[in-house]
């Protein structure tokens, strides 16, 4: 008995008192021309923000965005693609946020405590944005601020149990660091994949933890209708990493997407698409895919052959 008063204890505390972040910063974002111009590159094209944010054309290669959707949420993520219920991606247009004090909205993308003192679902990174510096979240926020309002009254996610009351041990308080100086390429190549998440999908993961010891390695699945899509090791490993390829490879397999003669892959219904945003992260600066590359030159190379695209099998009667 005492036991079960324990547990009914700890789960009241868990969903009454947490997540314990603290208060909003009293914060107003200057929103100046380099702001909002910064703020867009990295939410485009580093963080891939709008990747989730808004509706995507899942019929062509890479799904772009349909850009009268940009940042009205919706996108769901459900158990049949491996996660613990339906989460839907929040409106982050001014039609959901014009209500939100520039403080509350830093603290929903640092720390994942949305306006009310509720849980954000950790699909969207907010632990590796509590460790970004505060002068490129803000940027963020004043091109946010700038998106055109689009209505869109996204569904309220259902989580099943017990995710439903652990996620309000899930969000942290930030410790924001300051950005290292652009000429150190490893250093700031590590800053940029931090933004853009990448050991996150390029690990593998079991019950939406990373497995430690894969970090970078790839292998990490996304379900698709068709069959499973699976990251790539971005490791230095020569056979079955980026090892054997040099700067310039790394570079233009990104801006393959930006070439003048490039057309949208239109997909077969048998085909199965890729989880990358490639065509989000194809303008990324030359200069951050090469100090990206310098970084993961210097990670812990992975012998790990990943199949990239493993179709369903066809059972026939």
């Amino acid at each position: 008995m005492a036991i079960l008063v324990s547990i009914f204890c700890i789960g009241m505390y868990v969903k009454n008192k947490k997540p314990d972040v603290g208060l909003a910063e009293n914060l107003s974002v200057i929103k100046t021309t380099e702001r909002i111009e910064h703020g867009k590159y990295l939410a485009n094209n580093v963080a891939a923000c709008l990747a989730c944010h808004s509706q995507r054309d899942n019929s062509v290669y890479a799904a772009p965005l349909l850009k009268e959707s940009l940042g009205q949420g919706g996108e769901k993520f459900g158990r049949e693609d491996g996660f613990p219920g339906e989460i839907f991606a929040k409106n982050i247009t001014p039609f959901s946020l014009g209500s939100w004090t520039d403080g509350e909205i830093l603290r929903a993308i640092t720390t994942g405590v949305s306006k009310d003192g509720s849980a954000l679902f950790p699909l969207m990174p907010y632990l590796n944005y509590g460790k970004i510096d505060k002068e490129d979240i803000m940027d963020i926020i004043a091109y946010l601020r700038t998106l055109p309002s689009v209505k869109s009254d996204v569904p309220t996610r259902d989580l099943d149990f017990p995710v439903n009351f652990l996620l309000n041990t899930m969000p942290a308080k930030a410790h924001l660091t300051v950005k290292p100086d652009t000429n150190n390429s490893v250093a700031h190549g590590e800053y940029l994949v931090k933004i853009a998440s990448c050991m996150t999908c390029h690990s593998k993961e079991e019950k939406g933890n990373l497995v430690a010891g894969t970090e970078y390695g790839g292998g990490r699945e996304f379900n698709q209708p068709n069959g499973i899509a699976r990251s790539a090791n971005l490791t230095p490993d020569m056979e079955t990493g980026i090892g054997s390829w040099d700067k310039v490879h790394f570079i233009s397999r990104f801006k393959l997407y930006t070439d003048p003669g490039f057309k949208p892959v239109k997909l077969n219904a048998e085909d199965i698409n890729t989880p990358m945003p490639w065509l989000m992260f194809t303008n990324m600066k030359d200069k951050d895919l090469g100090a990206i590359y310098d970084y993961l030159r210097t990670v812990k190379p992975i012998s790990n052959k990943v199949v990239k695209f493993q179709k369903k099998s066809i059972v026939k009667l």
